[in-house]
C-alpha cells in the first residue's frame, strides 16, 4: 500500500540539506511511498528535481505578518496542503509555524526530531533517538529509524540536472576555467556576522594556493558576500574568479562537485560541499562541529580555542571578531593535507 508522507524543512538552505537523507531512506524503505515536501521560497532550489521528492508546496512565512495576511494565506495553503490524505507527517523544522503546518496536514501519524521549540512537541510527537546528541543529520534521520526506515546507506539527493551542468560549465568557460582544472571554492559569507572568516584572510590564502597551482572560485549570494568577495579581491595579488551572485545553488553545486577544496563558515553551500563528498573545510566558533559541522568529516573543521566557544549566538558577548582567532596558515595546514 502506498504511503503518503509528508515532511516539513522549511529553510535554512544547510538545514534543508541536512534533511534530504530522511527523504532518500524512506523511499528506499518504502518505493512507492508519494513524498511531499514543504519548504520556503528561499530554500526551495535545495528540493526542486530531487529524485525522492513527489511534490513540493511553498511556505512563505512572510505572508503571515499581519492577521490579514494570514487569513487571506491560511485557507489556500490548507486547501493544497490538505488534497492528500497524509499516513506520516515528518516535523523536522520545530517550531511554531511547522506546528501550524503538522496540525492542518490532519496527518494520522505525526512525528519530530528531538530539539522541537515554541510548542511544536506537542503537536507531533519528538523521537528521541540513538544519535540525540549527534550530527543534526543523524537527528533527522532518528526520526525514520522510528519509523523502521533502513539509514544504512545515507545519500544526499541533490538533483542536479542536465540543464544545471551546461550551465555551470558555460558559466566557468566564460571565465576560462574548465571544469577538470583543479581549483579551490571559497564559499565567502554565512548568516550570521560571527561565522564570517574575515576577508583579509580569504585574500592570504588565495595567495596560498596560487604557489599550490590552484585556482580559487569566490562564492556567495547577496549584498554582504558582493562586499566580502570585493574586500577579498582588493586584498590579494591573484586572480580570483568571483561567481558571488552569479549562479543558481544547483549549479553552484556542480561546480563545488568537481573542486578540489571547499572552504568557509557554517553555512548552506559549506554543508553542500559535504553532501557531495567534497572536502569542506569549515572555520566555526559559534555553533558546534559535532552537531553542525560538515557531514562525516568532522576532521575537516577547525573551531576556535576561546571557552565560549559554542554559545549559538549570532553577536559576539565579548565584541571579538569570533573566527579571526582561526588564522589562514591553519586553514592551509588543513588543506595540505588533503592534497597530500
Amino acid at each position: 500500500m502506498t504511503k503518503n508522507i509528508l515532511i516539513i524543512k522549511l529553510s535554512a538552505i544547510g538545514d534543508v540539506i541536512h534533511a534530504l537523507p530522511t527523504a532518500s531512506a524512506i523511499k528506499n524503505t518504502w518505493p512507492d511511498a508519494h513524498i511531499t515536501w514543504v519548504v520556503s521560497p528561499v530554500a526551495a532550489d535545495i528540493v526542486k528535481d530531487c529524485p525522492a521528492i513527489d511534490d513540493i508546496i511553498l511556505f512563505d512565512r512572510k505572508k503571515l505578518n499581519s492577521f490579514w495576511g494570514f487569513i487571506n494565506y491560511i485557507k489556500p495553503f490548507s486547501h493544497k496542503l490538505q488534497q492528500k490524505h497524509y499516513d506520516i507527517c515528518l516535523d523536522l523544522q520545530g517550531l511554531l509555524k511547522s506546528a501550524l503546518i503538522a496540525y492542518l496536514s490532519h496527518a494520522d501519524i505525526k512525528l519530530g526530531y528531538v530539539n522541537m521549540r515554541e510548542g511544536s512537541g506537542f503537536i507531533s510527537k519528538p523521537i528521541k533517538g540513538e544519535y540525540y546528541n549527534g550530527h543534526i543529520v543523524e537527528r533527522y534521520l532518528d526520526v525514520v529509524r522510528f519509523l523502521g526506515c533502513n539509514t544504512e546507506n545515507i545519500s544526499f539527493p541533490l538533483g542536479i540536472t542536465d540543464e544545471n551542468i551546461t550551465d555551470a560549465t558555460a558559466l566557468l568557460k566564460t571565465n576560462n576555467i574548465s571544469i577538470t582544472a583543479p581549483y579551490v571554492v571559497f564559499i565567502v559569507g554565512a548568516n550570521w556576522p560571527n561565522k564570517r572568516w574575515p576577508a583579509r584572510y580569504f585574500s592570504w590564502l588565495a595567495d596560498w594556493c596560487k604557489t599550490q597551482n590552484l585556482t580559487v572560485l569566490l562564492a556567495g549570494a547577496g549584498k554582504t558576500d558582493k562586499k566580502i568577495s570585493a574586500e577579498i579581491l582588493a586584498g590579494t595579488s591573484v586572480k580570483c574568479i568571483n561567481l558571488v551572485n552569479n549562479t543558481t545553488l544547483k549549479e553552484l553545486a556542480y561546480i563545488i562537485k568537481n573542486a578540489a577544496a571547499v572552504i568557509g563558515g557554517d553555512t548552506g553551500s559549506m554543508h553542500m560541499a559535504a553532501a557531495l563528498n567534497i572536502p569542506a573545510v569549515m572555520v566555526m566558533g559559534p555553533t558546534d562541529a559535532v552537531r553542525n559541522g560538515p557531514y562525516n568529516q568532522k576532521h575537516n573543521t577547525i573551531e576556535v580555542s576561546y571557552d565560549c566557544k559554542h554559545c549559538w549566538k549570532r553577536k559576539c558577548r565579548f565584541h571579538r571578531d569570533c573566527l579571526a582567532a582561526i588564522k589562514p596558515q591553519q586553514v592551509a595546514d588543513k588543506l595540505r593535507i588533503i592534497f597530500s
